[in-house]
């Protein structure tokens, strides 16, 4: 029993001497002040933290508004074919000539708008004076019967 109180006294004396040892290469500790540097350059930060932070969160919104309107729907560009593309480069061009002849007929020889109407196959556009040195322009639809209108000054 002396020996075994005798190796427990060495092995906590042993423990002290460590702990002791220790606590003496340890060296003091210096404490500065926090400051701190933001992240986003909203509030501050790094400009080049930019677009990395934004292509983080792009990359973990798994969030879908559901009540967002739907862009392709609404017009929004969607991949054409060539053929297509040429169709509506074609459509577009026709428009134009067409616009060109009906503005023609309605300006006169020294570049003004005269009162009167034009039909195409499709469309009725008159242009009445409505005083002031004002014109209304009104386009309808022969189809439907749609109007739109606007007025300008001479």
């Amino acid at each position: 029993m002396k020996k075994i109180m005798m190796s427990m006294h060495i092995k906590s004396g042993l423990r002290v001497s460590l702990i002791l040892l220790a606590l003496s290469t340890c060296g003091s500790a210096y404490a500065t002040e926090m400051v701190y540097v933001p992240l986003n350059p909203t509030f501050g930060g790094n400009p080049l933290n930019g677009p990395n932070l934004l292509n983080t969160a792009q990359a973990t919104n798994w969030h879908t508004d559901p009540n967002a309107p739907d862009f392709n729907a609404l017009g929004a560009p969607t991949q054409q074919t060539p053929l297509q593309q040429f169709n509506d480069t074609l459509q577009r061009s026709i428009l134009s000539r067409v616009a060109a002849s009906a503005s023609s007929s309605i300006i006169g020889t020294n570049g003004t708008l005269q009162p009167g109407t034009v039909q195409t196959g499709d469309f009725i556009i008159s242009v009445v004076a409505v005083g002031g040195g004002m014109l209304q322009i009104t386009t309808t639809d022969k189809t439907t019967g749609a109007q739109t209108s606007f007025q300008v000054g001479q």
